[in-house]
C-alpha cells in the first residue's frame, strides 16, 4: 500500500513537470505568433509562474514518491541501471532548466513588461525566445527518453 502511494505520487510529479513542459512551450509559442506586446507580457508572466508552481512542484512530488518508492522496493537507486538513467536524464534536463531556461525566461519577461508599456519589441526578445523553445524541446525530450527507459526498465 505504502509503495502503491508513493508511487502515485511519483507520477503526478512526472504528469505536472512533463505536460507543463509541453503545454508551456506550446501555449507560449502561440502567444509569439501574435507578436502583440500585451499578449507577450502576460504570456512570459504565466510562463514563470506555471514553471515555479507545476515545474518545480512536480519536481518534488516526482523524487518524494520515486525514492520513496524505490526505497520501500529495496532498490539500490545508484546501481540499478534504469534508475540511473532515469536519474542522469533528469539531472541533464534540470541542468537546462536551471542554466538556460530560467535565466531567458527572467529576460523576456523583464523586456515584456517594458515592452507591454511601450509597444516596441526587441530583436533580443525574439532571439532569447528561439533559444528558449529549442533548449526547452531539448528538455523536454529528456524527460520524455527518461519516461521510456523508467517504464521499460531495460536490462
Amino acid at each position: 500500500m505504502l509503495y502503491t502511494g508513493l508511487k502515485t505520487l511519483h507520477l503526478i510529479g512526472v504528469v505536472l513537470l512533463v505536460g507543463n513542459a509541453i503545454v508551456t512551450l506550446i501555449w507560449k509559442l502561440a502567444a509569439d505568433r501574435t507578436r502583440d506586446p500585451r499578449v507577450l507580457a502576460f504570456a512570459q508572466r504565466l510562463v514563470v509562474l506555471t514553471d515555479w508552481w507545476f515545474t518545480v512542484g512536480g519536481v518534488g512530488l516526482l523524487a518524494l514518491g520515486g525514492y520513496g518508492a524505490a526505497l520501500v522496493a529495496g532498490l539500490d537507486v545508484l546501481n540499478v541501471g534504469w534508475l540511473v538513467w532515469g536519474q542522469a536524464l533528469l539531472a541533464l534536463s534540470g541542468a537546462l532548466w536551471a542554466g538556460v531556461l530560467v535565466p531567458a525566461q527572467i529576460r523576456q519577461g523583464r523586456q515584456a513588461r517594458a515592452f507591454a508599456e511601450s509597444g516596441e519589441i526587441p530583436a533580443s526578445y525574439w532571439r532569447a525566445g528561439r533559444r528558449w523553445a529549442v533548449w526547452g524541446v531539448a528538455a523536454t525530450v529528456l524527460l520524455v527518453v527518461a519516461i521510456g527507459i523508467m517504464v521499460a526498465k531495460p536490462v
